[in-house]
Protein backbone atom coordinates (compact mmCIF):
# COMPACT_ATOMS: atom_id res chain seq x y z
CA UNK A 1 0.00 0.00 0.00
CA UNK A 2 1.27 3.62 -0.90
CA UNK A 3 1.58 6.13 2.42
CA UNK A 4 -0.76 9.06 1.86
CA UNK A 5 0.99 12.30 1.83
CA UNK A 6 -0.03 15.63 2.74
CA UNK A 7 2.20 19.38 1.60
CA UNK A 8 2.15 21.88 3.51
CA UNK A 9 3.00 25.52 1.90
CA UNK A 10 3.37 29.39 3.25
CA UNK A 11 2.63 32.51 2.36
CA UNK A 12 6.08 33.25 3.18
CA UNK A 13 9.03 32.19 4.82
CA UNK A 14 8.59 31.89 8.69
CA UNK A 15 4.94 31.34 8.89
CA UNK A 16 5.32 28.66 11.00
CA UNK A 17 5.67 25.39 8.08
CA UNK A 18 8.32 23.34 10.02
CA UNK A 19 7.02 23.21 13.60
CA UNK A 20 3.17 22.41 12.03
CA UNK A 21 5.07 19.28 10.03
CA UNK A 22 6.59 18.70 13.43
CA UNK A 23 3.76 19.07 15.71
CA UNK A 24 1.52 17.15 13.26
CA UNK A 25 4.31 14.54 12.84
CA UNK A 26 4.54 13.65 16.63
CA UNK A 27 0.74 14.12 17.10
CA UNK A 28 -0.03 11.01 14.20
CA UNK A 29 3.33 9.59 16.24
CA UNK A 30 1.27 9.30 19.26
CA UNK A 31 -1.91 7.78 16.92
CA UNK A 32 0.55 4.63 15.76
CA UNK A 33 0.97 5.86 12.33
CA UNK A 34 4.26 5.49 10.55
CA UNK A 35 5.39 9.09 9.60
CA UNK A 36 8.30 10.58 7.68
CA UNK A 37 8.66 14.27 7.15
CA UNK A 38 10.39 15.65 4.02
CA UNK A 39 11.28 19.20 2.14
CA UNK A 40 12.54 18.59 -1.19
CA UNK A 41 14.51 22.23 -0.78
CA UNK A 42 15.65 23.46 2.03
CA UNK A 43 17.49 27.04 2.02
CA UNK A 44 19.31 27.23 5.35
CA UNK A 45 22.80 27.16 7.36
CA UNK A 46 21.90 25.32 10.05
CA UNK A 47 22.15 21.72 9.02
CA UNK A 48 21.95 18.67 11.14
CA UNK A 49 24.22 15.13 10.09
CA UNK A 50 22.01 12.18 9.32
CA UNK A 51 21.87 8.65 10.83
CA UNK A 52 23.00 7.87 7.19
CA UNK A 53 25.94 9.95 7.07
CA UNK A 54 24.73 12.91 5.37
CA UNK A 55 23.19 16.25 5.80
CA UNK A 56 19.74 17.48 6.29
CA UNK A 57 18.42 20.89 7.17
CA UNK A 58 17.79 21.16 11.17
CA UNK A 59 13.99 21.45 10.43
CA UNK A 60 13.74 18.03 9.31
CA UNK A 61 15.98 16.71 11.69
CA UNK A 62 13.58 17.74 14.21
CA UNK A 63 10.52 16.50 12.48
CA UNK A 64 12.44 13.34 11.94
CA UNK A 65 12.83 13.97 16.26
CA UNK A 66 8.84 14.61 16.54
CA UNK A 67 7.93 11.10 14.62
CA UNK A 68 10.58 9.24 16.61
CA UNK A 69 12.45 7.81 13.80
CA UNK A 70 16.22 8.21 13.30
CA UNK A 71 17.11 10.89 10.11
CA UNK A 72 17.87 10.22 6.40
CA UNK A 73 19.11 11.97 3.65
CA UNK A 74 16.12 11.38 2.07
CA UNK A 75 13.66 13.98 3.85
CA UNK A 76 15.59 16.64 2.61
CA UNK A 77 16.84 16.04 -0.33
CA UNK A 78 18.13 19.08 -1.63
CA UNK A 79 20.01 21.38 0.81
CA UNK A 80 21.31 24.73 -0.37
CA UNK A 81 23.64 26.59 2.23
CA UNK A 82 24.40 29.98 1.13
CA UNK A 83 28.08 31.01 1.00
CA UNK A 84 27.05 34.80 0.02
CA UNK A 85 24.33 37.36 -1.09
CA UNK A 86 23.80 35.26 -4.64
CA UNK A 87 25.45 32.37 -4.46
CA UNK A 88 25.01 28.58 -2.56
CA UNK A 89 26.56 25.23 -1.78
CA UNK A 90 24.29 22.50 -3.22
CA UNK A 91 23.68 19.31 -1.04
CA UNK A 92 22.03 16.18 -2.99
CA UNK A 93 20.92 13.83 -1.06
CA UNK A 94 23.19 14.84 1.92
CA UNK A 95 26.37 14.98 -0.26
CA UNK A 96 28.01 18.39 -1.45
CA UNK A 97 26.88 18.94 -5.76
CA UNK A 98 28.77 21.98 -5.98
CA UNK A 99 28.05 25.81 -5.80
CA UNK A 100 25.69 27.95 -8.07
CA UNK A 101 24.83 31.63 -8.19
CA UNK A 102 21.24 32.11 -7.89
CA UNK A 103 20.62 32.27 -11.48
CA UNK A 104 22.71 29.53 -12.35
CA UNK A 105 20.67 27.64 -9.83
CA UNK A 106 17.51 28.31 -11.55
CA UNK A 107 18.69 25.90 -14.78
CA UNK A 108 19.76 23.47 -12.59
CA UNK A 109 17.15 22.55 -10.67
CA UNK A 110 14.86 20.34 -13.52
CA UNK A 111 17.92 18.18 -13.21
CA UNK A 112 17.62 17.20 -9.78
CA UNK A 113 13.65 16.82 -10.07
CA UNK A 114 14.53 12.74 -10.37
CA UNK A 115 16.81 13.01 -6.91
CA UNK A 116 13.70 14.72 -5.16
CA UNK A 117 10.85 12.04 -6.46
CA UNK A 118 13.26 9.26 -5.81
CA UNK A 119 14.38 10.44 -1.83
CA UNK A 120 10.02 11.04 -1.73
CA UNK A 121 9.51 7.18 -3.16
CA UNK A 122 11.48 5.54 -0.53
CA UNK A 123 10.20 7.49 2.04
CA UNK A 124 6.30 6.72 1.04
CA UNK A 125 7.69 2.67 1.27
CA UNK A 126 8.70 3.05 4.55
CA UNK A 127 5.42 4.95 5.79
CA UNK A 128 1.73 5.28 6.32
CA UNK A 129 2.10 9.17 5.83
CA UNK A 130 4.81 11.66 4.53
CA UNK A 131 4.48 15.01 5.48
CA UNK A 132 5.83 17.12 3.01
CA UNK A 133 6.96 20.96 3.53
CA UNK A 134 6.99 23.44 1.17
CA UNK A 135 9.71 26.52 0.92
CA UNK A 136 9.57 30.09 1.38
CA UNK A 137 6.16 31.33 -0.70
CA UNK A 138 3.87 29.34 -2.69
CA UNK A 139 3.38 32.63 -4.37
CA UNK A 140 6.84 33.13 -6.05
CA UNK A 141 5.69 32.96 -9.36
CA UNK A 142 8.57 34.04 -11.44
CA UNK A 143 10.82 31.09 -9.43
CA UNK A 144 7.96 28.67 -11.19
CA UNK A 145 10.13 27.52 -14.19
CA UNK A 146 10.94 24.11 -13.28
CA UNK A 147 10.12 24.65 -9.37
CA UNK A 148 10.76 21.79 -7.35
CA UNK A 149 10.11 23.26 -3.77
CA UNK A 150 6.42 23.41 -3.79
CA UNK A 151 3.71 23.86 -6.85
CA UNK A 152 6.29 21.85 -9.18
CA UNK A 153 6.97 19.11 -6.40
CA UNK A 154 3.15 19.09 -5.64
CA UNK A 155 1.71 18.09 -9.35
CA UNK A 156 5.17 15.89 -10.17
CA UNK A 157 4.09 13.78 -6.97
CA UNK A 158 0.79 14.30 -7.29
CA UNK A 159 0.34 15.55 -3.34
CA UNK A 160 -2.57 17.96 -1.88
CA UNK A 161 -1.68 20.90 -0.73
CA UNK A 162 -2.91 22.57 2.27
CA UNK A 163 -1.46 26.80 2.41
CA UNK A 164 -0.13 28.34 6.13
CA UNK A 165 -1.02 31.79 6.77
CA UNK A 166 0.71 33.89 9.53
CA UNK A 167 -1.71 36.31 10.87
CA UNK A 168 1.06 37.27 14.15
CA UNK A 169 3.00 39.39 11.25
CA UNK A 170 -0.25 41.21 9.70
CA UNK A 171 -1.93 40.92 6.25
CA UNK A 172 -3.12 37.51 6.36
CA UNK A 173 -6.49 37.54 4.51
CA UNK A 174 -4.36 39.63 1.61
CA UNK A 175 -1.39 36.94 1.73
CA UNK A 176 -3.48 34.28 1.39
CA UNK A 177 -6.51 35.70 -0.89
CA UNK A 178 -3.45 36.77 -2.89
CA UNK A 179 -1.90 33.89 -3.24
CA UNK A 180 -4.52 32.43 -5.08
CA UNK A 181 -4.84 35.51 -7.19
CA UNK A 182 -1.20 35.29 -8.43
CA UNK A 183 -1.22 30.92 -8.86
CA UNK A 184 -2.60 29.57 -12.31
CA UNK A 185 -5.86 27.91 -12.18
CA UNK A 186 -3.72 24.37 -12.09
CA UNK A 187 -1.69 25.35 -9.08
CA UNK A 188 -4.40 26.81 -7.10
CA UNK A 189 -6.44 23.76 -7.73
CA UNK A 190 -3.62 21.52 -5.63
CA UNK A 191 -4.36 23.84 -2.60
CA UNK A 192 -8.23 21.76 -0.45
CA UNK A 193 -7.83 24.17 2.61
CA UNK A 194 -5.78 26.88 4.25
CA UNK A 195 -4.88 27.11 8.07
CA UNK A 196 -4.10 30.63 9.97
CA UNK A 197 -1.37 30.47 12.05
CA UNK A 198 -0.42 32.49 15.32
CA UNK A 199 -3.29 34.00 16.45
CA UNK A 200 -3.75 35.99 20.03
CA UNK A 201 -6.76 36.91 21.01
CA UNK A 202 -10.41 36.01 20.85
CA UNK A 203 -10.78 33.30 17.78
CA UNK A 204 -14.56 34.75 17.64
CA UNK A 205 -13.10 37.74 16.62
CA UNK A 206 -11.68 36.38 13.43
CA UNK A 207 -14.69 33.97 12.39
CA UNK A 208 -15.37 35.89 9.54
CA UNK A 209 -12.12 36.56 8.39
CA UNK A 210 -11.63 32.81 7.73
CA UNK A 211 -15.19 32.46 5.91
CA UNK A 212 -14.02 35.61 3.56
CA UNK A 213 -10.82 34.09 2.87
CA UNK A 214 -13.12 30.68 2.19
CA UNK A 215 -15.12 32.64 0.16
CA UNK A 216 -12.72 34.16 -1.67
CA UNK A 217 -10.89 31.29 -2.76
CA UNK A 218 -12.96 28.30 -2.34
CA UNK A 219 -10.60 26.97 0.04
CA UNK A 220 -11.50 25.04 3.02
CA UNK A 221 -11.41 26.45 6.55
CA UNK A 222 -9.18 23.98 8.21
CA UNK A 223 -8.08 25.59 11.69
CA UNK A 224 -6.86 28.77 13.20
CA UNK A 225 -4.22 28.18 15.10
CA UNK A 226 -3.44 29.94 18.12
CA UNK A 227 -0.04 31.15 19.43
CA UNK A 228 2.02 28.88 21.54
CA UNK A 229 4.03 30.09 23.91
CA UNK A 230 6.31 26.50 23.91
CA UNK A 231 6.85 26.67 20.74
CA UNK A 232 10.29 29.20 21.66
CA UNK A 233 11.49 25.85 23.20
CA UNK A 234 11.80 24.69 19.46
CA UNK A 235 14.79 25.11 17.65
CA UNK A 236 14.38 27.98 14.79
CA UNK A 237 15.81 26.91 11.45
CA UNK A 238 15.49 30.05 9.62
CA UNK A 239 18.07 32.52 10.18
CA UNK A 240 14.94 35.52 9.82
CA UNK A 241 14.73 33.74 13.94
CA UNK A 242 17.68 35.59 14.43
CA UNK A 243 15.81 39.28 14.07
CA UNK A 244 13.90 38.48 16.89
CA UNK A 245 15.36 40.06 20.34
CA UNK A 246 16.67 37.90 23.16
CA UNK A 247 15.10 39.38 26.49
CA UNK A 248 17.50 41.21 28.50
CA UNK A 249 18.83 39.16 31.63
CA UNK A 250 19.93 41.79 34.39
CA UNK A 251 20.39 39.35 37.17
CA UNK A 252 22.65 36.56 35.04
CA UNK A 253 25.72 35.54 36.38
CA UNK A 254 27.10 34.59 32.74
CA UNK A 255 27.49 36.91 29.99
CA UNK A 256 27.73 35.68 26.13
CA UNK A 257 28.50 37.45 23.58
CA UNK A 258 27.89 36.54 20.26
CA UNK A 259 28.86 38.43 17.10
CA UNK A 260 26.05 37.39 14.54
CA UNK A 261 28.05 37.44 10.93
CA UNK A 262 26.37 37.62 7.31
CA UNK A 263 27.15 33.83 7.06
CA UNK A 264 26.66 32.29 10.81
CA UNK A 265 25.47 28.73 10.19
CA UNK A 266 24.35 26.06 13.10
CA UNK A 267 23.14 28.64 15.38
CA UNK A 268 20.91 26.52 16.92
CA UNK A 269 24.05 25.32 19.00
CA UNK A 270 23.06 28.32 21.38
CA UNK A 271 19.63 27.21 22.34
CA UNK A 272 20.49 25.61 25.33
CA UNK A 273 22.64 28.17 26.41
CA UNK A 274 20.00 30.74 26.15
CA UNK A 275 17.20 28.30 27.93
CA UNK A 276 19.24 28.65 30.88
CA UNK A 277 17.67 31.57 33.69
CA UNK A 278 21.36 32.00 34.81
CA UNK A 279 23.19 33.18 31.43
CA UNK A 280 22.33 35.97 29.06
CA UNK A 281 23.17 35.75 25.38
CA UNK A 282 23.49 38.68 23.59
CA UNK A 283 23.74 38.42 19.78
CA UNK A 284 25.56 41.49 18.23
CA UNK A 285 25.52 42.75 14.76
CA UNK A 286 27.76 45.05 13.54
CA UNK A 287 27.22 48.71 13.98
CA UNK A 288 27.32 47.84 17.17
CA UNK A 289 30.54 46.79 20.18
CA UNK A 290 30.36 44.03 21.88
CA UNK A 291 29.65 44.55 25.76
CA UNK A 292 32.56 44.95 27.70
CA UNK A 293 31.28 43.25 30.78
CA UNK A 294 30.75 39.91 28.78
CA UNK A 295 32.39 36.87 30.33
CA UNK A 296 32.70 34.47 27.57
CA UNK A 297 32.71 35.27 23.54
CA UNK A 298 31.45 32.59 21.31
CA UNK A 299 32.22 32.96 17.70
CA UNK A 300 29.43 30.41 16.21
CA UNK A 301 30.25 28.70 13.17
CA UNK A 302 29.67 29.98 9.57
CA UNK A 303 29.24 28.46 6.03
CA UNK A 304 32.14 30.91 4.73
CA UNK A 305 34.50 31.27 7.14
CA UNK A 306 37.34 34.10 5.18
CA UNK A 307 34.36 35.69 4.14
CA UNK A 308 32.84 36.07 7.41
CA UNK A 309 36.16 36.58 9.37
CA UNK A 310 36.62 39.95 6.71
CA UNK A 311 33.23 40.74 8.12
CA UNK A 312 34.21 40.49 11.42
CA UNK A 313 37.15 42.84 11.21
CA UNK A 314 35.36 44.77 8.99
CA UNK A 315 32.91 45.21 12.08
CA UNK A 316 35.51 46.08 14.23
CA UNK A 317 34.85 42.91 16.40
CA UNK A 318 38.71 42.13 16.29
CA UNK A 319 39.29 45.31 18.16
CA UNK A 320 36.33 44.24 20.71
CA UNK A 321 37.93 40.60 21.15
CA UNK A 322 41.62 41.33 21.74
CA UNK A 323 40.11 44.09 24.43
CA UNK A 324 37.87 40.86 25.57
CA UNK A 325 41.11 38.71 26.05
CA UNK A 326 42.92 41.73 27.42
CA UNK A 327 40.78 41.91 30.21
CA UNK A 328 40.79 38.38 31.31
CA UNK A 329 37.83 37.37 29.11
CA UNK A 330 37.58 33.66 27.75
CA UNK A 331 36.78 32.78 23.92
CA UNK A 332 35.33 29.90 22.42
CA UNK A 333 35.31 29.41 19.00
CA UNK A 334 32.87 26.75 17.02
CA UNK A 335 33.81 25.20 13.94
CA UNK A 336 34.56 28.57 11.63
CA UNK A 337 34.70 30.21 14.33
CA UNK A 338 37.25 27.85 16.07
CA UNK A 339 39.12 28.61 12.64
CA UNK A 340 38.85 32.07 12.98
CA UNK A 341 40.66 31.92 15.95
CA UNK A 342 44.30 30.61 14.84
CA UNK A 343 46.66 32.33 12.76
CA UNK A 344 46.38 31.61 9.17
CA UNK A 345 43.04 30.02 7.04
CA UNK A 346 44.62 28.95 3.67
CA UNK A 347 42.40 27.80 0.87
CA UNK A 348 44.14 26.73 -2.02
CA UNK A 349 41.77 25.07 -3.54
CA UNK A 350 39.08 28.04 -3.83
CA UNK A 351 36.67 26.16 -1.70
CA UNK A 352 34.85 29.56 -0.40
CA UNK A 353 35.84 32.08 -3.10
CA UNK A 354 39.39 32.63 -5.13
CA UNK A 355 42.15 30.42 -3.68
CA UNK A 356 44.04 32.03 -1.06
CA UNK A 357 44.92 32.55 2.76
CA UNK A 358 44.16 35.16 4.87
CA UNK A 359 45.48 35.87 8.17
CA UNK A 360 42.98 34.61 11.40
CA UNK A 361 43.03 36.38 14.72
CA UNK A 362 45.92 34.62 16.37
CA UNK A 363 44.50 33.54 19.54
CA UNK A 364 45.01 30.23 19.24
CA UNK A 365 48.75 28.64 17.81
CA UNK A 366 46.77 26.38 15.13
CA UNK A 367 46.62 27.36 11.43
CA UNK A 368 43.67 25.70 9.00
CA UNK A 369 43.75 24.45 5.55
CA UNK A 370 40.24 24.15 3.87
CA UNK A 371 39.82 21.64 1.33
CA UNK A 372 36.56 19.54 -0.96
CA UNK A 373 36.36 16.93 1.77
CA UNK A 374 33.47 17.68 3.57
CA UNK A 375 33.85 15.53 7.60
CA UNK A 376 30.24 14.34 8.27
CA UNK A 377 30.39 12.71 11.69
CA UNK A 378 28.86 11.79 14.63
CA UNK A 379 30.69 12.86 17.69
CA UNK A 380 30.97 12.11 21.35
CA UNK A 381 33.24 11.93 24.09
CA UNK A 382 34.36 14.42 27.01
CA UNK A 383 35.77 17.80 27.17
CA UNK A 384 39.30 17.66 28.91
CA UNK A 385 37.29 18.80 32.18
CA UNK A 386 35.67 15.40 32.63
CA UNK A 387 32.35 16.87 31.14
CA UNK A 388 30.76 14.28 28.70
CA UNK A 389 29.12 15.39 25.38
CA UNK A 390 27.40 14.11 22.47
CA UNK A 391 27.02 16.04 19.23
CA UNK A 392 28.57 15.78 15.74
CA UNK A 393 31.10 17.57 13.26
CA UNK A 394 30.42 19.51 9.77
CA UNK A 395 33.33 20.89 8.39
CA UNK A 396 35.50 21.28 5.75
CA UNK A 397 39.00 21.70 6.56
CA UNK A 398 42.17 20.30 8.78
CA UNK A 399 43.17 22.08 11.56
CA UNK A 400 47.02 21.91 12.89
CA UNK A 401 49.49 23.31 15.24
CA UNK A 402 50.97 23.69 18.73
CA UNK A 403 47.92 24.64 20.50
CA UNK A 404 46.68 20.84 19.23
CA UNK A 405 48.68 19.54 21.99
CA UNK A 406 46.15 21.00 24.71
CA UNK A 407 42.84 19.62 22.92
CA UNK A 408 39.43 20.19 23.75
CA UNK A 409 37.90 17.14 24.22
CA UNK A 410 39.02 13.74 23.78
CA UNK A 411 36.72 11.93 21.37
CA UNK A 412 35.07 8.41 22.39
CA UNK A 413 37.90 6.29 20.17
CA UNK A 414 40.58 8.63 22.13
CA UNK A 415 41.01 10.80 19.66
CA UNK A 416 42.21 14.33 20.89
CA UNK A 417 39.62 17.15 19.00
CA UNK A 418 40.32 20.84 19.08
CA UNK A 419 42.73 22.99 20.95
CA UNK A 420 43.21 25.13 23.79
CA UNK A 421 45.13 28.20 24.41
CA UNK A 422 48.61 28.06 26.78
CA UNK A 423 46.29 30.72 28.71
CA UNK A 424 43.68 28.45 29.30
CA UNK A 425 41.05 31.07 28.40
CA UNK A 426 40.86 30.52 24.51
CA UNK A 427 39.03 26.76 22.87
CA UNK A 428 38.34 26.32 19.30
CA UNK A 429 36.44 23.25 18.64
CA UNK A 430 34.57 20.97 15.95
CA UNK A 431 31.71 19.94 17.59
CA UNK A 432 28.38 21.22 17.35
CA UNK A 433 25.66 20.67 19.74
CA UNK A 434 28.46 21.09 22.66
CA UNK A 435 25.78 22.36 24.74
CA UNK A 436 22.80 20.39 25.06
CA UNK A 437 24.35 17.89 27.17
CA UNK A 438 23.04 18.63 30.76
CA UNK A 439 26.83 17.66 32.14
CA UNK A 440 28.66 20.09 29.33
CA UNK A 441 26.58 23.20 29.63
CA UNK A 442 27.34 22.22 33.18
CA UNK A 443 30.42 22.97 33.16
CA UNK A 444 30.52 25.94 31.61
CA UNK A 445 28.41 27.45 34.15
CA UNK A 446 30.52 26.29 36.93
CA UNK A 447 33.29 27.59 35.04
CA UNK A 448 32.06 30.86 35.46
CA UNK A 449 30.57 30.39 38.59
CA UNK A 450 26.91 30.79 37.25
CA UNK A 451 25.58 27.47 39.14
CA UNK A 452 24.68 24.24 38.00
CA UNK A 453 22.03 24.17 34.90
CA UNK A 454 18.33 24.50 35.47
CA UNK A 455 17.23 23.08 32.10
CA UNK A 456 17.02 19.70 31.12
CA UNK A 457 17.56 20.98 27.70
CA UNK A 458 16.34 17.93 25.56
CA UNK A 459 13.43 16.80 27.91
CA UNK A 460 12.45 20.45 27.49
CA UNK A 461 12.50 20.39 23.28
CA UNK A 462 10.50 16.91 23.78
CA UNK A 463 7.90 18.13 26.01
CA UNK A 464 7.44 21.37 23.65
CA UNK A 465 6.83 18.66 20.37
CA UNK A 466 3.70 17.20 22.67
CA UNK A 467 2.49 20.16 23.95
CA UNK A 468 2.87 21.59 19.89
CA UNK A 469 1.14 18.20 18.78
CA UNK A 470 -1.59 18.63 21.51
CA UNK A 471 -2.37 22.02 20.67
CA UNK A 472 -2.90 21.41 16.69
CA UNK A 473 -4.97 18.55 17.44
CA UNK A 474 -7.35 20.46 19.59
CA UNK A 475 -7.55 23.10 16.96
CA UNK A 476 -7.37 21.18 13.83
CA UNK A 477 -9.13 18.09 13.06
CA UNK A 478 -6.71 15.69 12.20
CA UNK A 479 -9.29 13.17 10.87
CA UNK A 480 -9.85 15.44 8.45
CA UNK A 481 -6.18 16.02 7.30
CA UNK A 482 -5.92 12.30 6.87
CA UNK A 483 -9.13 12.51 4.47
CA UNK A 484 -7.56 15.00 2.00
CA UNK A 485 -4.13 13.37 2.44
CA UNK A 486 -3.89 10.98 -0.66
Amino acid sequence: MVARALMFQGTGSDVGKSLLVAGLARAFTQRGLRVRPFKPQNMSNNAAVTADGGEIGRAQALQARAARVPTSVHMNPVLLKPQSMIGAQIIVQGRVMGSAKAAEYQTLKAGLMPAVLDSFSRLRGEADIVLVEGAGSASEVNLRANDIANMGFAHAADVPVILIGDIDRGGVIASLVGTQAVLDAADAAMIQGFIVNKFRGDPALFADGMALIAARTGWAPLGLLPFLPEAAHLPAEDALALDHALPRNPGAKLRIAVPVLPRIANFDDLDPLIAEPAVEVIRVRPGQALPGDADLIILPGSKATIADLAALREAGFDVDIAAHVRRGGAVLGLCGGYQMLGRTIADPEGVEGPPGSVGGLGLLDVTTRLSGNKRLEPASGATCDGASFTGYEMHMGVTEGLDRERPFAVLADGSAEGATAANGRIFGTYVHGLFAENSQRGAWLARFAAGAPSVDYEARVDAALDALAAHIAAHIDLDVLLRIAR
